[in-house]
């Protein structure tokens, strides 16, 4: 008898407490007059009311200063304050919220000794929870006097824990939960979802699991439950389990053992009794240890079969005549049960677009098609999302087609989505037109796959619109944006023509106007955009800015304690080697060696390229050393570079022998490589040496361009012509 007792004082608590919370939502006269009947009631008339009507009404015209004057001057009057005297003002400052006020008064009453009531402490408590003042909350829920009206209840606790939530703190939420545990106070279904939604904001997938586990172990799983750990296991990307509840929701719905009705606020409510129970209650525990409920799987491999088209197909057939013989059994599902039931496929439906599972998603469509549920603006475009992302746009554009059918409102982000499609199918009029109809996007992600699509196809023409969009929008560029800007626009006339005085002029202006725009959006240059910086400047014929550019991007890349790669410098090489600038080129390969910078395969071999451009074979067998020991072999492309500096000075029979050694070491000869030795061979009028080539490609089976044959055929030419 004891027990139930100390159980029942909670619960009373707990319904005024809610009574309270509930006047807070009422302006400040209409506390002055709810207060006034019930002082009357119980035989107590505030003494100061006049006095209060000031202060809320300074408080609504935002006067603070004169306020706290006149909680001032409220404590000097020469009547005992009482709890009641400061109800409506906390009232108000809850519902504001106005923590700093409401400590103000704590202040006050302490001073007084007003003796606290279980309306003070709710309302002080809600106060300082919904301004989220954690520390300050805690601090007065550690206040303990031998009034019972100030036991902490469960509204109090639930209130703390929303503004754990929304504050992301997991050490506050696990001290609300330790009080709970030793005040006996339990949990409801509100406790839970607070809990949920601090899971989800930890990204802690095992945590909501747990959940689960003690849930169905202390509750009966009601249908907006359900739901609400939907929600929870989509938003953790757990399809498993959110697939499994949201069975056991529709089979719940069909059951319709449970009464929903909607808040005065518009929420879904269920009506079902819903009891705290402590969970740490070994009697409470057994009670519910022989729950029917199936738990939730948390391995991966769970709908494997689903997933896959045979078990699609099957597992749909048979979903199918479950719910035919359910509807024709059954009441048909109402109003608010369909919304909940088209919610959560919504949900799953999204996260498959997330997880690019286009298999469950289509599951999923064809299961509401059968139960009759007719998917949202919402569901159909996260459905298109999840198409494209692992079909492609034009599977995409077939769902988009009945969207439209319906007016339903495509949503940025599904535009977004199938623009980037297209710019990486190359279709630039459809990506510029989904660009184009995107109202609102904070992303420059479909905007920089539009760019690069531009740079592929090299129409820099098209990517000014797009830029022209990006700003309409107030989308600030990012690094890739600048990355695709410099490769785009950074020269003029290359690859076409040679740059001249002019395109040079106008090559530097544009490339200075990026740089400008990029340090008024404070970003500094990745490796990449740097890359295509040199090398527009480099295309351009511009060695000397190409040189200086190169020294002040060391010194950048120093300052943030890193260095330049190794595919910036193999890039800055070729340009120089391509523009006659060997000597340069081997001053900084030295450099870069001096700086720890490790050189690659493609370093050593367009060095090697350098040497047969200076003519120097013993440099290049310095470089072969080099790269053996850094643990590279020659390839290709290094034998073509060491045959072509033979060749120079025309030494065949040492050129056949390098070739035959790469062939002897398994390196297959290219045609690069063979087009090489024909073109020596044909220029010094060497037949043997051209029919021995052409009878080794016949043997390795390597098909002539048209440069093959141009060679063999002037070598013929000039031995018979006179």
């Amino acid at each position: 008898m004891m027990r139930l007792a100390v159980r029942l004082k909670p619960m009373t608590n707990s319904f005024w407490e809610w009574k309270a919370s509930e006047t807070g939502r009422k302006s400040a006269a209409g506390f002055v007059g709810a207060r006034r009947s019930l002082a009357t009631s119980n035989g107590y008339w505030p003494i100061a009311r006049p006095m209060q009507d000031e202060i809320l009404n300074a408080l609504h015209l935002g006067e603070r200063s004169r306020a706290s004057h006149l909680l001032s001057e409220l404590g000097r009057e020469g009547q005992a304050l009482q709890a009641a005297d400061f109800i409506s003002i906390l009232q108000y400052c809850a519902r504001t919220p106005d923590p700093l006020f409401v400590m103000e008064i704590w202040k006050l009453m302490k001073e007084k000794d007003v003796e606290l009531n279980g309306k003070c402490y709710f309302l002080t408590i809600r106060a300082l929870c919904k301004a989220g003042y954690l520390k300050e909350a805690f601090n007065i829920l550690s206040v303990r006097t031998e009034n019972s009206d100030i036991y902490p209840t469960l509204p109090v606790y639930n209130n703390l824990l929303e503004a754990c939530v929304q504050m992301n703190s997991l050490d506050h939420a696990s001290e609300c939960l330790h009080l709970m545990e030793q005040q006996g106070v339990g949990k409801n279904s509100i406790t839970y979802f607070l809990l949920l939604k601090l899971a989800v904001l930890r990204q802690d997938l095992s945590a909501v699991h747990e959940i689960w586990k003690e849930y169905i172990n202390c509750h009966t799983l009601g249908i907006i439950t359900l739901r609400k750990f939907i929600w929870s296991f989509t938003r953790l990307r757990d399809l498993d389990s959110a697939y499994v509840a949201l069975q056991q929701m529709i089979a719940m719905a069909f059951q319709q053992k449970f009464r929903i009705t909607k808040t005065a606020e518009g929420r879904l409510f269920d009506l079902m009794l819903d009891i705290p129970i402590p969970c740490h209650n070994e009697l409470t525990l057994n009670g519910y240890a022989n729950n029917n409920c199936t738990s939730i799987p948390s391995g991966a491999g769970y709908c494997k079969e689903t997933y896959s088209l045979k078990g699609f197909k099957f597992g749909m057939e048979a979903k199918k005549n479950e719910v035919d013989g359910l509807s024709s059994s059954k009441q048909p599902i109402s109003g608010p049960v369909m919304k909940l039931l088209r919610w959560s496929f919504g949900d799953l439906i999204h996260t498959c677009a997330n997880s690019q599972n286009v298999l469950l998603a289509e599951q999923l469509m064809l299961q509401m098609q059968n139960l009759g549920l007719e998917p949202s603006s919402s569901t159909y475009n996260g459905f298109i999302r999840a198409l494209v992302s692992v079909k492609g746009f034009h599977d995409g554009m077939e769902v988009l087609k009945v969207l439209q059918q319906k007016n339903m409102k495509i949503h940025d982000s599904t535009l977004a989505t199938l623009s980037v499609s297209c710019s990486r199918g190359l279709e630039l009029d459809l990506a510029e037109t989904f660009l184009s109809q995107i109202s609102k996007c904070h992303h420059t992600y479909p905007f920089n796959a539009f760019l690069e699509a531009c740079d592929i196809l090299d129409k820099p023409e098209r990517a000014v619109r797009v830029l022209a969009k990006m700003k309409h929008l107030k989308i600030l560029p990012d690094i890739r944006t600048y990355e695709r800007l410099f490769s785009l626009f950074g020269n003029v006339n290359a690859p076409y023509e040679d740059g001249n005085m002019l395109s040079q002029f106008d090559a530097a202006k544009r490339i200075n106007a990026i740089e400008m725009d990029m340090m008024r959006n404070g970003i500094q240059h990745s490796q990449l955009s740097m890359q295509n910086l040199l090398k527009a400047l480099g295309m351009e014929g511009m060695t000397k800015e190409l040189i200086q550019y190169l020294s002040v991007a060391e010194d950048q890349f120093l300052r943030r304690s890193t260095h330049l790669g190794t595919h910036i410098y193999d890039t800055v090489l070729h340009l120089l080697i391509e523009a006659k600038e060997s000597h340069v080129a081997i001053k900084i390969f030295r450099s870069m060696i001096s700086c720890g910078v490790s050189p690659t395969t493609a370093t050593y071999d367009i060095m090697i390229d350098c040497c047969s451009t200076i003519q120097c074979y013993r440099s290049a067998c310095a470089l072969i050393s080099m790269m053996i020991r850094e643990g590279f072999y020659p390839k290709a492309v290094t034998y073509t570079s060491l045959i072509k500096i033979l060749l120079k000075f025309e030494d065949f029979d040492e050129a056949l022998k390098l070739l035959h050694q790469a062939s002897s070491e398994g390196i297959q000869p290219d045609l690069v490589l063979y087009n090489t030795i024909l073109r020596a061979a044909s220029e010094k009028g060497r037949i043997d040496v051209i029919e021995l080539i052409v009878e080794q490609m016949h043997q390795e089976k390597i098909q002539p361009d048209p440069s093959t044959c141009s060679h063999v055929f002037l070598a013929y030419a000039k031995q018979w012509l006179p």
